[in-house]
């Protein structure tokens, strides 16, 4: 038999495709992927929707405790799923390459991502780098290795997208040294406070990648979602940073760091979203070299 590595897209249960659809209702089985990233609704929405009870599948289930996942995969169907595409993350690889360990047929059923949906905010998606990730800071920990990826895709011109941390089903340092399974309420990273750590990276580094008023960006909530849902914000990162939490609406997150190499019906199309039109076209002139009408 097999395992159904399923994509669900960005939103809802009806953004599943009808492939998908029909690999979770013939399987015994259905699990969802649930600490990567998140879908817009409750999971008794998808089993209402799907006719089938659904599993959930935190970061110690896939990581460590595969095999029940896996378990008589061999002679019957499940299905995993996983929210946007599966392979949006490395974790759903290294099921897959589990799966091929024990001899399991594995199917692929692909879906819309972030990867892709990003086009909405009217940056072209082949003007697009290295996307990064941009974890929640610590008083001791402050990773920055993203810096080098956004600094080589700057340097041709390109622009990054920047995934923002989600924490779900997370342990305190205290819990988690005392094997205690308590865990902390979920936290999803906003644009100001991402537009922060960006920053205070650029200060300790000082490479001249990041200008809080000459640096523009696109900050995008909830892409694929309702008309209400959805929100797309542009500006400089300082105009960004200015904003209000609410102005970007309600979690997930993320956000653009807007390349050199920016066409003017780039400019044009965001410029509807922009924080001040005026400064959004000035900087895309001025510092982007975009040739205006």
């Amino acid at each position: 038999m097999t395992l159904y590595v399923i994509g669900l897209g960005l939103c809802n249960e009806k953004d599943i495709t009808v492939r998908g659809l029909e690999a979770v209702r013939s399987s015994t089985r259905v699990y969802l992927e649930a600490y990567t990233s998140v879908l817009m609704v409750q999971k008794e929405r998808l089993e209402a929707f799907y006719g089938k009870p659904i599993l959930l599948a935190d970061r110690d289930t896939v990581e460590t405790d595969s095999d029940a996942i896996l378990h008589d995969a061999d002679t019957q169907d499940i299905a995993f799923l996983v929210v946007g595409d599966p392979f949006g993350a490395t974790t759903h690889t290294d099921i897959v390459l589990r799966a091929r360990a024990k001899h399991i047929p594995v199917r692929i059923i692909h879906n819309a991502s972030i990867v892709n949906a990003v086009g909405t905010s009217g940056l072209q998606l082949y003007n697009f780098g290295q996307a990064v990730s941009l974890v929640f800071f610590t008083d001791t920990w402050k990773p920055d290795s993203f810096y080098d990826r956004i600094k080589e895709n700057s340097d041709l011109g390109l622009h990054t997208l920047v995934l923002l941390d989600i924490k779900v089903k997370e342990q305190s340092d205290e819990n988690l040294a005392r094997g205690r399974k308590i865990y902390e309420p979920p936290r999803y990273m906003s644009i100001p406070q991402a537009v922060s750590q960006l920053l205070e990276i650029e200060s300790l580094r000082d490479q001249k990648n990041l200008a809080s008023k000459t640096t523009l960006a696109i900050a995008l909530s909830r892409v694929g979602g309702d008309a209400n849902d959805q929100r797309i914000v542009c500006g400089t990162l300082e105009e960004l940073s200015q904003q209000s939490a609410e102005v970007f609406g309600e979690p997930l997150h993320s956000l653009v760091i807007v390349g050199k190499r920016l066409h003017h019906l780039e400019v044009d199309y965001a410029q509807e979203y922009a924080v001040n039109k005026e400064t959004w076209r000035r900087v895309a002139s001025q510092v982007y070299g975009c040739a205006l009408e």
